[in-house]
């Protein structure tokens, strides 16, 4: 184990067609965890993931099984590639789920069982059209709480992904989300924009789903993680199965401290992170909040080759 190293794993929107194919050339071991998890899901997860098509892979109840397995494959052709392992481990919304399952918490199938079924009752609790997120760059947080309630107007609209300074997503009903960003841009934001998400994850609107989750985390075994991980919702380290499974409920409704995430693990010595699984859209975020933090990735064998390079 190496005390200075985490490992985190990112969430929705880093999913893309053809993501970790070249990988696959050089680690069978990625296809093959595809095919093991297409055995749960009842479809063949790893042709929607080469052939898309993209608006499909967009959609919560796809998105979210297809980026899990995706992260876990990528953490397998690192264990495959190296024997070098971190302290701790973290994952952004989704990816927390898929942290937990690389920590051995939670297995594989039991893990895309859980996020297909946690994709359909998001899906379910706030259908097309209706709920909305967005990005909104260069503004405070406060300021932007501000904005949200203003902007709300008997309607639900939150900042829920807290990424890094002065970069906040905000969720909640189409036509308040509408509100927020043109109020947010006359407010002083550089940026404002929806994002390409079916859902409106971790507002309010998502507490309709959180009673049918819990009753399927009961049904979940959930073991003491062999590497911790931090949580989203407080971002302390959690061990304890019966208080993770409580925390992954809260997760759904709760917005996502990514900010003080990354500042834990800094906190407890960390100073490189790895970013494993489809895309780059964590470790500009990791940089931003601790710029002294060294970052990695695993997404296809350049990067895992230069990342074991660097860490060796």
């Amino acid at each position: 184990m190496n005390k200075q190293l985490a490992f985190v794993f990112p969430g929705q929107g880093s999913q893309s067609v053809g993501m970790l194919a070249e990988l696959n050339g050089t680690f069978p071991i990625v296809k093959k965890t595809f095919d093991e998890a297409s055995e749960v899901f009842g479809r063949d997860m790893w042709t929607l993931a080469q052939q898309g098509p993209e608006q499909e892979l967009a959609q919560t109840e796809i998105t979210q099984p297809i980026m899990l397995i995706a992260g876990v494959a990528a953490w397998r052709a690192w264990c495959a590639a190296s024997d070098i392992r971190p302290a701790l481990m973290a994952g952004h919304s989704l990816g927390e789920y898929t942290a937990y399952v690389c920590a051995e918490s939670i297995s594989l199938a039991d893990g895309v069982a859980l996020v297909k079924r946690r994709g359909e009752l998001m899906r379910d609790a706030c259908p097309g059209g209706k709920g909305k997120m967005a990005a909104i760059l260069g503004m405070e947080d406060d300021e932007l709480k501000a904005v949200c309630a203003e902007a709300a107007q008997g309607e639900v609209v939150q900042a829920v992904n807290f990424n890094a300074p002065g970069q906040v997503v905000i969720a909640g009903h189409s036509t308040a989300v509408d509100r927020a960003i043109e109020l947010a841009k006359q407010k002083g934001a550089r940026k404002a924009m929806p994002l390409a998400v079916s859902v409106p994850c971790h507002s309010d609107l998502m507490r309709a789903a959180s009673e049918e989750l819990a009753a399927k985390l009961a049904s979940t075994q959930i073991n003491k993680p062999v590497i911790p991980v931090v949580n989203n919702i407080d971002a302390q380290i959690e061990l304890n199965p019966e208080r993770i499974r409580e925390k992954l409920i809260v997760q759904l409704y709760s917005p996502v401290l990514w900010v003080d995430s990354v500042k834990t693990m800094a906190a407890q010595g960390v100073t490189k992170v790895v970013e494993c699984g489809p895309g780059k859209v964590l470790s500009g975020m990791n940089k931003r909040i601790v710029r002294e933090l060294e970052v990695f990735n695993v997404l296809d064998t350049a990067s895992l080759e230069a990342t074991r390079t660097a860490l060796a």
